[in-house]
């Protein structure tokens, strides 16, 4: 028997390969298990779900050769990843790479294999019947990872008993029964003949379900198995609630594939049913669905429909179990929040360890935002058993504070023990996890961020494209320099280019992970190169699911500024225009609204003399914020500001211009025509001659009871005279020397937390206004703040210090 099974599981893996050998492509199908194709009819799904049944039992499909369909040793069910990390947010990625990737870069691929869609599979039992093709199908290219840590993530259910009347233990297999018995159980299906009880069918399928795991393939494709699946359709509104669920609860170990057709049916009977259902079996169904890894919408409705009416009846570990449902299914009414929170917290002491972590992973995954007192309640019970916590566990807080932009001081403290002490086991999702958390709720600790960046290197062959660019992006926010760890970018770099055929998907992931290195001023030129060509930027702007044309902007100003050199592919203007113009109404919306922004400007106009002499506005609109501008001379006298040149007084000016210019600064009298002629005039008269000590020189009058600055800032004197009628050509020598000036209003959120150090994004804002021309001068939100409720006075003593104080750090 274990010969013939052994030859029977060759068959089924070569037999693609046999079907184009000579002579042996007439009848190929018979050569082969019945397979089955089930494609539903929307106006009669349960009738052909019949006929395809007996088309399949008949032997009338035919085999087409795709090597996606049939058994590979490493694709794994859900059950068998069970074990595994599946509470990530998105799957592991399977593309193709587009054409010109595949022409300009060559890249490692360890296996050439793809998950198969849902209507194309054998272990769908499904099978293409159109007509056949003249060339086998191309295989897709994948980068496969390989697990680097096992992680239980259903542990929590070991916490209670209770947890059994509504749950499916995976760990607890049916003990499995010998061939001889499964080939009786499917030899009984033949002799079903006429009326068939239902009671008959869910024992036999029960009895399937205890066959081992590395058969359940040679059952799954047995004819009489098929002919079980069609009775139980039939039959399925005889079938009482418990036998609906022992046949589901089959299905697990049956491992039938999450898109088979017959499942379609099956949720629709109990979702009908689901008004005659308690609570405890309205969660082990939930469950059972989890455990196929089927999304069911429309029963989880009606589970949910049932706690908002019945919430009294939720007692703890129906509430955890409810919430890890939620998180799987990734949703959670609004109706249901207030009673979630309400139960939360009067079952919270209770809660075990890793109840708290899947309590707060159910929460992130459902996108669940409670009040601001119940998550520090919750974190608070979580800081209370953190060294019980799994890594799981506690990689799960996190997630949920990162979800609730909350930075709880006691366990973010916790966490510079905790981390360093468990990364060394930890895999590269945790990791990554904790980094983005860190840089999410801006809390850099050297502690935490240097234990990850030893352990990763020795990781990377297991990260995701995911993985390597959240991680890259979370180190650049927060500052972590490559001379840190030069291992850790190196790494992590050439983990992107190993797997850029995953960017065919998410396009976002390099565009996140090269602004997380420009962060830190890293540069990898030909991954630059290829997020700025046109055919991957064209594949960005097709993407539905986020805007990235921002993304694009910033990067393409990154490269204008930091790589002078560059001559490679760039942003067409007209999208850096659009995207610059969609910028620019947002700010003008938003951020130049606030009021700290309008007392600045205010204060700084009556400062230097008028509002042209300050300018708000986007220095860098890649850069997505503003500045206020200011200009001055050498002297430190304040100069017009040209928003549109980005200069004052330009040497090719007329005459007319530079007077016109000088005559809107408040230096005591107004400069005219007719005051220019009469200058003129003066001089060519003689002048009295006068004692040295007499001769007037420039010089500061004080302020008027300090309300305005420069009202009469300046005597008018010969050397005023002669600047205001000397030739053009001789004023541009004066202007060439203008300082330019960038004032930054950061906001709290601009810096690492209890740190007067910029994030990533805002760092490499001021790194690049000095590589642009400009000084810097920050009002900080500290500061800047509390001045606002000072006199006008105060504030603008305030400005004069911070903004002349930058003139003589530039002189010196």
């Amino acid at each position: 028997m274990e010969k013939r099974f052994m030859a029977t599981c060759v068959l089924c893996r070569s037999s693609p390969r046999l079907r184009y050998l000579p002579g042996l492509k007439k009848g190929f199908a018979q050569c082969v298990l019945g397979k089955l194709d089930i494609e539903l009819d929307e106006q009669d799904k349960t009738v052909d779900v019949l006929r395809h049944l007996d088309a399949s039992i008949h032997g009338c499909y035919r085999l087409h050769y795709s090597p996606s369909l049939y058994y590979h040793p490493e694709r794994k069910s859900f059950l068998s990843q069970s074990q595994g990390d599946l509470s990530d947010e998105e799957p592991c990625l399977t593309t193709v790479a587009p054409s010109f990737w595949q022409q300009s870069n060559r890249y490692s691929v360890s296996s050439s294999r793809h998950l198969s869609s849902s209507k194309n599979t054998l272990l769908d039992l499904a099978f293409n019947k159109s007509s056949e093709s003249k060339t086998p199908e191309v295989p897709h290219q994948r980068i496969s990872t390989l697990p680097d840590v096992r992680v239980d993530t259903r542990a929590f259910l070991k916490c209670r008993p209770s947890y059994s009347s509504f749950s499916l233990d995976l760990t607890q297999r049916p003990p499995p029964i010998k061939w001889e018995q499964v080939v009786q159980l499917l030899q009984k299906v033949t002799i079903l003949k006429g009326s068939v009880k239902p009671s008959e069918l869910s024992n036999l399928f029960v009895g399937l379900s205890h066959i081992d795991s590395d058969k359940v393939l040679l059952v799954k494709t047995d004819q009489r198995f098929i002919m079980l699946l069609r009775y139980s359709v039939e039959n399925l509104c005889h079938f009482s609630l418990f036998e609906l669920l022992d046949v589901l609860k089959s299905f697990v170990w049956l491992e039938m594939p999450h898109s088979h057709t017959v499942l379609r049916l099956y949720e629709a009977e109990l979702s009908h049913r689901a008004n005659e259902m308690t609570l405890e079996q309205l969660l082990l169904a939930a469950d059972l669905w989890r455990c196929i890894g089927r999304k069911v919408p429309q029963f989880l409705k009606r589970l949910f429909d049932f706690v908002s009416l019945y919430h009294g009846q939720v007692g703890l570990a129906e509430l955890v179990q409810l919430l890890y449902i939620m998180g799987e299914g990734r949703q959670c009414p609004k109706v249901l929040i207030q009673p979630i929170e309400q139960l939360l917290m009067r079952h919270l002491q209770q809660l075990q360890p890793e109840e708290v972590g899947t309590v707060c992973l159910g929460l992130f995954k459902s996108q669940t935002s409670l009040s601001e007192m119940a998550v520090n309640r919750l974190v608070d019970k979580a800081h209370s058993v953190v060294v019980c916590m799994s890594d799981f566990a506690m990689v799960n807080v996190l997630k949920y504070l990162r979800f609730s932009y909350m930075s709880h001081k006691s366990w973010m403290e916790a966490m510079t023990c905790e981390v360093p002490q468990r990364a060394h086991r930890m895999g590269i999702k945790g990791l990554m996890h904790v980094a983005l958390a860190c840089s999410a709720l801006h809390y850099k600790n050297d502690r935490i961020l240097v234990a990850i960046a030893e352990k990763i290197p020795s990781l990377v062959p297991h990260c995701r494209s995911k993985d390597s660019c959240k991680l890259l992006w979370a180190f650049g926010t927060l500052g972590f320099l490559p001379s840190r760890n030069q291992s850790f970018y190196l790494s992590l770099t050439e983990a992107l280019r190993q797997r850029k055929a995953e960017f065919n998907r998410y396009p976002e992931h390099l565009l996140t992970g090269l602004l997380g290195l420009a962060f830190v001023s890293q540069f990898p030129e030909d991954l630059i190169e290829l997020a700025l060509s046109p055919d991957f930027v064209s594949l960005a702007l097709k993407s539905t699911q986020l805007e990235l044309k921002k993304d694009l902007f910033t990067l393409d100003g990154v490269v204008a500024l930091e790589l002078p050199q560059w001559t490679g592919s760039r942003l067409s203007g007209e999208l850096k225009e659009e995207v610059k113009e969609m910028l620019w109404d947002f700010v003008q919306s938003d951020v130049c609204q606030k009021l700290e922004v309008k007392e600045a400007e205010a204060a700084l106009q009556q400062l230097l003399g008028g509002d042209k002499f300050v300018c708000k506005r986007m220095i860098l609109p890649h850069m997505r914020s503003i500045d206020l501008e200011v200009h001055l001379d050498a002297s430190g006298q304040p100069l017009p500001v040209n928003p549109e040149s980005q200069t004052t007084i330009k040497s090719s000016s007329s005459k007319i211009a530079s007077k016109q210019a000088l005559g809107t600064m408040n230096l005591g009298v107004s400069v005219t025509d007719d005051l220019i002629a009469q200058l003129k005039n003066a001089k060519s008269h003689p002048v009295p001659k006068s004692s040295p000590s007499a001769v007037p020189s420039p010089s500061l009058v004080e302020p008027d009871a300090g309300e305005i600055l420069f009202n009469h800032g300046l005597k008018l004197t010969t050397a005023i005279t002669e600047i205001l009628t000397a030739p053009s050509s001789q004023r541009s020598v004066h202007c060439d020397n203008i300082v330019k000036i960038a004032i930054q209003l950061p906001g709290r959120n601009h810096y690492c937390q209890q740190s007067q150090q910029l994030l990533g994004l805002h760092a490499m804002k001021r790194r690049q206004l000095r590589l642009a021309g400009y000084k810097v001068v920050e009002l900080p939100y500290q500061e800047w703040i509390p001045m606002l409720k000072k006199s006008r006075t105060e504030k603008l003593a305030y400005l004069h210090c911070k903004v002349y104080n930058s003139l003589e750090d530039q002189n010196e």
